[in-house]
């Protein structure tokens, strides 16, 4: 049976979200008029912070399900089980997010197979149902239930992608790297790291960004450097923490960790090292 996590979060503590541009209003407006969302956007840009900002900010449980190639339609509806020399119907955390009206956030879709991903379909229409076919019984959506998936278009293969049935059920918001003021708060407001050395840290990723062939699959996320900075604040010094956060974790090619390494030396003084 494959696992499923599931994150219920009503109003724990505050999440905190620097908006880039007018991500917020999109999403209300689509959250008040019954539609579902699709993030994209590169990995470790804010989309998982963002959907869980806005989780808080409508007041509304958030249930989040990490998508891969193994997830089947009865993960995420329910199944029959043996409890104690029972069978025993278990719901899946779907249809628990449609009974508590919550917001159903499904990372990284396009991991899960179609024949998954179509038991979504009318969840995201007109229809606003959950059909669960071992039961028998269709339930009808509340106004607060909520789809919202997310992907790194970028990052997937022609063979991963959305299905065009898929994605015109849904609003899109486009993410990206915050600019640099907002990506410096973030590291600011995440870590209270000193604003110069936050920074230095989202110079030296803008420059990785902004490599052509660097050989890399993936880019220095605001994650990444986040991790650094608070790897500064436990005692390690600037460089080796880049070195671990940013061209380790990057990169397993020595020479490109080289290269990294030359970059960190270029955009950290050498009275942080």
């Amino acid at each position: 049976m494959t696992q499923v996590s599931i994150d219920l979060m009503p109003s724990a503590s505050p999440v905190s979200y620097f908006p880039t541009a007018d991500e917020v209003e999109i999403f209300s407006a689509a959250a008040q008029q019954k539609l579902a969302v699709m993030l994209k956007g590169p990995t470790g840009c804010g989309k998982t912070r963002f959907v869980e900002y806005m989780a808080q900010q409508l007041g509304r449980p958030l249930i989040t399900i990490p998508c891969h190639e193994d997830l089947t339609a009865a993960d995420l509806v329910g199944r029959y089980l043996l409890k104690g020399g029972e069978t025993v119907w278990e719901d899946g955390p779907m249809t628990r997010a449609v009974k508590l009206g919550a917001i159903c956030y499904l990372d990284e879709v396009v991991e899960a197979r179609s024949d998954t991903i179509v038991v979504i379909h009318p969840l995201t229409d007109h229809r606003r149902e959950l059909h669960i076919d071992r039961l028998n019984q269709t339930l009808n959506v509340p106004d607060d239930f909520m789809v919202v998936v997310s992907y790194n278009p970028g990052y997937q293969s022609v063979l991963k992608d959305l299905k065009e049935s898929t994605r015109q059920r849904m609003v899109g918001i486009d993410f990206d790297y915050p600019g640099a003021d907002v990506e410096t708060n973030i590291l600011v407001c995440e870590t209270g790291l000193n604003e110069s050395v936050c920074l230095d840290l989202v110079k030296l990723a803008g420059a990785i960004r902004r490599l052509d062939s660097s050989g890399l699959s993936e880019a220095a996320s605001t994650r990444t450097i986040v991790a650094t900075a608070r790897l500064i604040n436990g005692g390690v010094s600037p460089r080796r923490a880049a070195i671990a956060c940013i061209a380790s974790a990057l990169s397993d090619d020595l020479e490109i960790i080289a290269g990294l390494s030359e970059m960190i030396d270029n955009y950290l003084p050498e009275s942080l090292r």
